[in-house]
């Protein structure tokens, strides 16, 4: 019987495709940026960028060991949280707010984004 308790767990492997779009929005946002990760339920991770210039980016993997691998492979990535120093620096890219609200954005009633006055 082994005393040893190190876990023998193979390391995740990391999505080609996550891994190519972050490094494709460092490169045009910057070359930094700063990650939330958040569990979204049955979906599964959202790794939310926050680019030097502040436009926002995500990425969806499957669970909670993937999201930190992938971000811990990048030494331009600092994890944080949703503080306001980092909500304080976003701006969504001009039709964001169109993309998240659906069918709401094309109607006349409600005001539009700051950034889009």
């Amino acid at each position: 019987m082994s005393t040893d308790t190190q876990s023998t767990a193979a390391a995740p492997v990391l999505p080609s495709g996550t891994v190519a779009a972050i490094r494709k929005f460092i490169s045009e946002h910057g070359g930094s940026a700063s990650a939330v990760i958040q569990p979204v339920g049955r979906a599964g991770v959202r790794i939310t960028l926050v680019g030097a210039d502040g436009i926002l980016g995500d990425q969806v993997v499957d669970n909670l060991a993937i999201a930190n691998a992938v971000v811990a492979s990048f030494d331009e990535i600092t994890v944080s949280e949703w503080d306001r120093a980092l909500t304080s620096i976003v701006t969504p890219r001009t039709g964001h707010f169109a993309k998240m609200a659906g069918w709401v954005a094309h109607q006349t009633r409600f005001p539009k984004a700051r950034n889009e006055r």
